[in-house]
């Protein structure tokens, strides 16, 4: 259970959301500090209306929550947003619905951009052969794929960090296919990033038990 927030501090001159707290920063509903990787950044626009800064780089003091469906919900249903800016903020009553696609679709665009630079291998018999000569940076594998492909993959290297918070339609996407199951990504910093950005991905996906993102495909 989410735990109330000691205190919201309203936006005013020289005082704001965004507190300097070097690579961290304080999630406005949980109360909590952890790294900026693991938080989604919110701005006001000129016009009132609030904007997921996914990448972190749009003008305006900030206003950072947890990666998290629920803690987006919660900041929804409790008006976090108007009371930090002490103002009138126009708020997408699917703001979390619209942090995952912006999310997700984050993640595709640096995939693709790994398999432009020859940092990305896809498909069970590459990856499985590019694991058994070399250590890869990252493991993913489509939440929606069969288990024992993706079990098999995960012993052959078990030190390699493994995500799997996109389909594998959305895998494809990067790749120019309809569909892929397997990817793995040689060690870099695109390969952090895309460990970094699968993770917070994966605080709003729900896939069940039959592999389908829950409610939203």
């Amino acid at each position: 259970m989410l735990a109330e927030p000691a205190e919201i501090r309203p936006l005013a001159a020289g005082d704001g959301a965004e507190e300097e707290l070097g690579p961290n920063r304080r999630c406005l509903v949980t109360g909590e500090v952890h790294l900026i990787s693991g938080l989604v950044r919110f701005v006001v626009g000129p016009d009132g209306t609030l904007v997921p800064d996914i990448e972190g780089r749009l003008p305006g003091r900030g206003m950072w929550l947890s990666a998290s469906r629920d803690v987006v919900n919660k900041a929804l249903a409790k008006n976090v947003f108007a009371r930090v800016a002490r103002r009138p903020v126009n708020v997408a009553p699917d703001l979390a619905d619209l942090v995952e696609r912006l999310l997700a679709r984050r993640c595709v665009e640096l995939l693709g951009m790994a398999r432009r630079a020859g940092q990305a291998v896809a498909g069970f018999d590459r990856v499985h052969a590019a694991l058994a000569g070399a250590s890869g940076g990252l493991l993913i594998e489509a939440a929606d794929g069969a288990e024992d492909g993706r079990g098999k993959l995960r012993a052959l290297e078990r030190d390699v960090p493994v995500a799997a918070s996109l389909s594998g339609e959305e895998l494809g996407a990067a790749f120019g296919r309809e569909r892929i199951v397997h990817v793995l990504l040689a060690p870099g910093r695109l390969a952090d990033r895309l460990q970094a950005e699968t993770e917070r991905l994966a605080g709003f996906r729900d896939f069940g038990a039959a592999g389908r993102l829950a409610g939203r495909r």
